[in-house]
């Protein structure tokens, strides 16, 4: 068993150090925001990233693999609101730059509660969450072990190792926090960010698994 969680951990570290989704939104609201509300995204990322695994362990996810339509369903959802998210952050960098400050003014008043809300949805709406886990899976689970026992231990090891990950990203663009707080920056950050949010959106719209 501790071999198996080791040789899962060695590949889940490789793919969670690979930039995508989940990085840019943390990074950007390390950039954007504050540490809070950097940390609050890379927990809900975390939390949806958990939920996936216990459920792919107890064979949930089985039915977005035997099913064409609630993998489509789920695939349209998360495909709209990545869409929609990213156009938001693009439409607010666009901004005049008092517009820009107000609307951040907005955002930060949410909270913490948002931050994790915003992470949870953007990985709980991803089918290809669930699927990466139904395939990876089995082939670390030891033969007689607890499926659902050995799957959320997984699931865990690839939880920390994100939150490593995004650990290392937070304090690193905090080192930078000045340069990054100018308003030029900020609004690149998430007409950047927002552009990566459509296209992620649009892959997952005409992905044909």
């Amino acid at each position: 068993m501790l071999h198996a969680l080791l040789s899962f951990a060695v590949v889940a570290g490789l793919l969670t150090v690979v930039p995508g989704l989940d990085t840019a939104l943390v990074l950007r609201a390390a950039v954007g925001r504050d540490r809070r509300y950097a940390f609050a995204t890379a927990v809900g990322v975390g939390s949806g990233t958990l939920i996936w695994g216990v459920a792919a362990a107890a064979g949930i996810t089985v039915l977005l693999s035997a099913s064409e339509m609630a993998y489509t369903a789920l695939r349209i959802v998360g495909a709209i609101y990545l869409v929609w998210m990213g156009l938001g952050m693009v439409r607010g960098a666009l901004r005049r730059r008092g517009a820009a400050v107000g609307a951040e003014t907005v955002e930060v008043s949410g909270g913490v509660v948002r931050a994790w809300a915003r992470g949870l949805g953007t990985n709980l709406l991803n089918p290809k969450v669930g699927v990466f886990y139904m395939a990876m899976l089995p082939q670390f689970i030891p033969a007689g072990s607890s499926h659902l026992l050995m799957g959320t231990a997984m699931a865990t090891v690839h939880n920390i190792e994100g939150l490593i990950w995004f650990t290392a990203i937070i304090c690193a663009a905090g080192f930078a926090r000045t340069w990054l707080n100018r308003d030029g920056v900020r609004r690149a950050s998430d007409a950047i960010t927002g552009t990566v949010l459509v296209a992620f959106g649009l892959d997952l719209a005409f992905d044909r698994r």
